[in-house]
């Protein structure tokens, strides 16, 4: 079940990533900003997200800083689904990462 809950974590990872790209898309003006934002905004938060949040990370967080990091990231996205017309959906992400946070937590992952 632990194994199940770390899959979990990396799919919410790529789908908050999904997210972020599909809002900079829905917010671009022309062709050329909705493909830059597209590209900019998950690739920027996956850098941010391998410099300090990754477990492999050169200058990783922890505690409190790293779970503000989560909870940027995630929120930008569930901010990003709802922005962007899906309310539901960023409901639906924005509680199975809390669900899968707080397993992490009771199962030190």
């Amino acid at each position: 079940m632990m194994m199940l809950n770390l899959t979990l974590r990396f799919l919410l990872e790529l789908f908050a990533l999904t997210a972020l790209g599909y809002w900079g898309f829905q917010i671009g003006q022309s062709p050329i900003s909705k493909v830059t934002l597209a590209i900019v905004f998950p690739v920027l938060v996956a850098v941010v997200w391998g410099t300090f949040g990754s477990p492999a990370a050169p200058f990783r967080l922890s505690g409190s800083a790293r779970l503000l990091l989560e909870i940027t990231i995630n929120g930008l996205a569930t901010i990003g689904l709802y922005i962007t017309g899906h309310p539901l959906l960023a409901s639906i992400f924005a509680v199975v990462v809390v669900i899968n946070r707080v397993l992490m937590h009771i199962w030190e992952q």
